[in-house]
């Protein structure tokens, strides 16, 4: 008791020691343990008080009874004092505790948005009540319960008997229940029975009897029971199939009713422009999407149905039951779906099909137009294919429409496979998942997952690749084809119950369905196929054992559910499609201005017309260019391509001749083989260069002239590319007009007939070697003159590249002569001695001069050269020779026109080679004036009707233009312009549905 008064309330234990010391009391106490955790003041001062206690007996003088009574009555003070601090603690640790349990609670997440959604209880307890109501009043009224005056009328009596025999039955099972045995189970005393009173069971038909009589009446019993289920199921699944053909009869009278009203609304409305319908409009809209690619990401999110499954499954079977139509190419087993194929269902009329791109319509019902379209497809699908590849991303559209068929948009995609075969290419494989998982990825993709149900399930490869693309299978809808050949290859049919439930793929659906596609032969019709699978399903096995319903059986049903599933998600989403492209649309304005503000948004195809009409305008100042100016401009060509071959085919060797008579022998025949053989067709190939060349100068830009005379590049100038130097000229149609020029000049060929009518008039100037006036002869030798100037300036080039820098070159450009240039030095100027010292040496050199001109140099300069360099470097030295003096020649015959025109001797007037100029002047003149009227009068009209068809060529091509007309401007021009049609035909699809609504 001291011990816990001591270890609780040390206050307690200080004043019972002092109290004991007055009273001459020992108190043995014992030193508690250490505490680990820090001492308080107050604890302090209670260990100070006991360290005074008294620790040995102490004499003292005997206490009265009134001394006892006194600390006896203290003491019990002191111990009524605890209470009161053990009250105190323990109310302080119960606001405490509450105080945490406050904290507790308010840390604790809001749960009060879950009163939202489970019921409450009064709720539970009225849905309760409500059951127990339906259960009473079912029971009630199934004695109650009528048929319809159809199937009463058929099966009036069997029904009576059968409700009766089921009342009779549950009356008593319900008495054996009560009398606590079941009906037909002998007496509880009854010691033939084993059972004694075992309990009974609600239904006496469902339980075997005891005894062996009991036992067999109840087989025969359950097996007539059997044989009345059997036959009523098969009955139950008759009337069905004849409401469902009754069903279908009707709609064939709906569609030629709605047939006919098409047709006079047609005919109505023949005047007026036909209203497009909604699964058209937003067939448009996809088709724009398909093309769509923009680097703001905005996604096309729009529903289709995706028919996705394994090669041969029978999808592209699937597609043409819903269209109602076999109008797709088949192959025994190979791989016929290339491409995916776009096919946009829809009511009209007719029963046709169409391609986006054509306007040429098929007829369905006629089995040639078929097998053309088949063909046609085929033939796309082979097209699309390029580069060694097997299948394509190239999406071919086509609309079938018909009275009555389904509206929506499928996409049929290639078969998905597991092994590449060796016509394959290499990545068929990935290119087929990767496209199929393109199109699937969309979140608002239908999935037509297509299975066929012949072969395991185990070989399936699409329910995986589906699975991954829609894991909780909230957009997939499942088809099982083949089901006349599962019905006869499996051994087990819960496999199928399996399948339609979804229990036996890993995958998640929305619904489930079995279908028959065909009885294998390609020849059958839609009709045929579909009488074949209402047979099928009216006799099959697993529809009367309960194995699938009539709900998940034939493609009519399924063609319903993917239907109303499809325009459900329309509905769902395309307002939400058509805010995204709103904001788009606002981001591209926005760079625009931004980036080309006061700029008209042309897109690619106005642009295209806007360079054209530039090209076109730009052609017409080819004929600004004037006829003097076009004689000028071939005469000059003319001369630079003839000037090499008249000084070295025609004057040289002529000049060798020694006489006035043979060189104008030689000339005649030097000339008349020439405008025979080479000279015509030179001269129609010198005509088409210039023509190129000012064309190119007019329409273009110029190109690079080397060697011109300043004079020549000025008055070209004049004429250089108008469009570039006007103030509105724009860069970005540039590539346009030199690509059209160059593709215009490629492919322009000048006429055959120009070249024999120039040889003939060719002849004609040639033979005339009359020179008729002064101002002829002086024209004709400042030409001699020029000609021979321009001729010695490039064989001085010539010879100051041989022989190396001269004394100038080497101190001002510090370069320095090679021993090829010394030893050519050496030999050029022992030639020029030669020349020097005969004036009338001939062209050639002699053996002896050879080897004498190699003796010098060797003498004079210690070099030694060899024969062929000798002669190499004799031909331009005795050029230069012959040169200056016909150059001086021709001043002297600057004067001697009347020794001409008296035809004085030769020896007094040697004016031969002015003549010969005279001639080829006069040549060139009469050619010059024949191009310019070719050109002016034919070439020039021929090209610019060939730069039309060029650019009216590229019109139609996208992919020209493409490449053509590039740059940030146009791409984004062309984004606009696609974001605002994209936006545009989707309000316009919106305001049509709700219309519809």
């Amino acid at each position: 008791m001291l011990r816990r008064v001591h270890s609780r309330c040390p206050h307690v234990w200080g004043y019972l020691g002092v109290q004991a010391q007055r009273a001459g009391l020992l108190l043995v106490h014992r030193q508690p343990p250490a505490l680990t955790r820090p001492e308080s003041k107050y604890h302090m001062l209670a260990r100070h008080r006991q360290q005074w206690l008294l620790v040995s007996p102490v004499t003292a003088a005997p206490a009265g009874t009134r001394g006892v009574g006194m600390l006896v009555a203290r003491i019990v003070r002191g111990l009524l004092k605890i209470r009161y601090l053990l009250i105190g603690g323990t109310l302080a640790g119960g606001y405490s505790i509450q105080k945490s349990y406050e904290d507790f609670k308010k840390g604790l997440p809001d749960v009060g948005w879950l009163h939202g959604i489970l019921p409450s209880t009064e709720a539970v307890d009225a849905f309760r009540g409500n059951m127990i109501k339906f259960k009473d009043k079912f029971r009630d009224s199934f004695s109650a319960f009528e048929f319809d005056a159809k199937t009463k009328e058929l099966y009036g009596d069997k029904m009576g008997e059968f409700r009766e025999w089921f009342q009779q039955r549950l009356d008593d099972a319900i008495k054996a229940s009560e009398a606590g045995r079941a009906p037909g189970d002998p007496e509880p005393g009854d010691d033939s029975s084993a059972l004694g009173a075992a309990p009974a069971v609600a239904l006496a038909f469902t339980r075997p009897q005891s005894t062996a009589e009991d036992t067999d009446k109840t087989k025969q019993e359950n097996e007539a029971l059997r044989q009345k289920l059997d036959a009523l199921q098969r009955e139950l699944a008759e009337v069905q199939l004849k409401y469902q053909r009754e069903l279908e009869r009707v709609e064939r009278d709906n569609k030629e009713l709605r047939k006919r009203l098409l047709l006079r609304a047609t005919e109505t409305v023949a005047h007026r422009k036909i209203k497009k319908s909604l699964i058209d409009m937003y067939s448009e809209v996809l088709d724009e999407l398909s093309d769509y690619d923009s680097s703001y990401s905005t996604a096309d999110h729009l529903p289709r149905v995706v028919v996705v499954g394994d090669q041969s499954s029978g999808k592209t079977s699937v597609l043409e039951m819903i269209a109602r139509a076999r109008i797709f190419p088949r192959g025994a087993g190979e791989m016929m779906t290339r491409a995916p194929v776009k096919v946009t269902l829809s009511e009209g009329p007719y029963h046709i099909a169409q391609f986006k791109d054509s306007s040429r319509e098929f007829d369905l019902g006629s089995e040639a137009d078929l097998k053309e379209l088949r063909k046609e497809v085929e033939l796309r699908m082979l097209n699309s294919v390029r580069g060694g590849k097997t299948v394509s991303q190239e999406v071919i559209s086509m609309t079938v429409r018909g009275p009555g068929l389904p509206r929506m948009v499928l996409v049929d995609l290639p078969g998905v496979i597991s092994t590449e075969t060796v016509e394959m290419a290499a990545d068929t494989r990935r290119a087929i998942s990767t496209m199929s998982e393109s199109h699937m990825a969309n979140p608002n993709a239908i999935i037509l997952c297509i299975q066929d149900g012949s072969i395991d399930a185990e070989r399936s490869n699409v329910t995986e690749l589906v699975s991954r693309m829609d894991p909780t299978g909230k957009r997939t809808i499942f088809v099982l084809t083949k089901v006349d050949l599962a019905e006869e290859n499996l051994a087990n049919p819960d496999r199928i119950r399996k399948i339609l439930s979804g229990k036996l793929f890993p995958m998640k659906a929305l619904g489930y369905f079995a279908v028959v596609t065909g009885r294998g032969n390609k020849d059958d019709s839609i009709d045929e196929i579909r009488n074949y699978e209402e047979q099928f399903f009216q006799k099959s096995k697993l529809f009367r054992s309960g194995v699938m319903s009539s709900a998940q059986c034939t493609t009519r049903n399924l063609s319903l559910a993917v239907s109303d599933r499809f325009w459900k998600m329309v509905r769902e989403t395309v307002e939400q499609q058509a805010d995204a492209f709103k904001a788009t649309r606002f981001n591209l304005e926005t760079e625009w201005k931004n980036n080309f503000p006061g700029q008209r948004e042309l897109d690619r195809d106005e642009l295209f017309e806007k360079a054209r009409g530039e090209v076109l305008d730009e052609v017409v100042n080819l004929s600004m260019v004037s006829p003097k100016q076009w004689e000028e401009a071939l005469n000059r060509k003319l001369w630079e391509k003839m000037a090499t071959y008249v000084f070295e085919k025609v004057y040289l060797p002529a000049a060798q001749s020694g006489s006035a008579g043979t060189f104008n022998t030689t000339v005649d025949i030097k000339l008349k083989q020439w405008a025979d053989d080479s000279l015509p067709r030179r001269c129609v190939q010198i005509g088409w260069e210039t023509l190129e060349e000012e064309f190119k100068y007019v329409c273009t830009m110029p190109p690079a002239i080397q060697d011109a005379k300043i004079h020549w590049v000025m008055r070209r100038a004049k004429f250089m590319s108008r469009s570039e130097r006007r103030k509105d000229h724009e860069p970005l149609f540039d590539p346009v007009k030199h690509a059209a020029v160059e593709e215009a000049l490629r492919d322009h060929d000048w006429e055959q007939r120009a070249v024999e009518q120039l040889r003939v008039i060719q002849l004609n100037t040639l033979e005339d070697r009359a020179v008729h006036d002064k101002r002829q002869w002086d024209a004709a030798v400042a030409f001699l003159e020029q000609s021979i100037k321009d001729k010695m300036q490039t064989t001085d080039e010539m010879l100051a590249e041989m022989a190396g820098p001269g004394l100038w070159e080497r101190w001002l450009h510090w370069r320095s002569a090679t021993p090829e240039h010394r030893r050519r030095a050496a030999v050029r100027a022992e030639l020029e001695r030669t020349l020097h010292a005969d004036h009338d040496h001939p062209p050639q050199l002699g053996y002896d001069e050879i080897m004498a001109i190699r003796n010098n140099v060797k003498t004079s300069c210690g070099l030694e050269v060899d024969s062929e360099l000798i002669r190499d470097t004799w031909r331009p030295v005795y050029r230069r020779f012959f040169l200056r003096r016909a150059l001086a020649r021709a001043y002297d015959c600057r004067k001697a026109f009347w020794l001409y025109h008296q035809a004085v001797s030769e020896s007094e007037c040697d004016c031969n080679d002015v003549v010969l100029f005279w001639r080829i002047q006069q040549m060139m003149r009469a050619t010059a004036n024949t191009l310019r009227q070719q050109i002016v009068n034919r070439e020039a009209r021929r090209l610019e009707k060939r730069v039309k068809e060029v650019l009216e060529d590229w019109s139609v091509d996208e992919e020209k233009k493409r490449s053509l007309l590039t740059g940030r401007r146009v791409s984004l021009a062309e984004e606009l312009k696609r974001v605002r049609q994209v936006q545009e035909r989707l309000e316009e699809f919106i305001n049509a549905l709700q219309n519809e609504k």
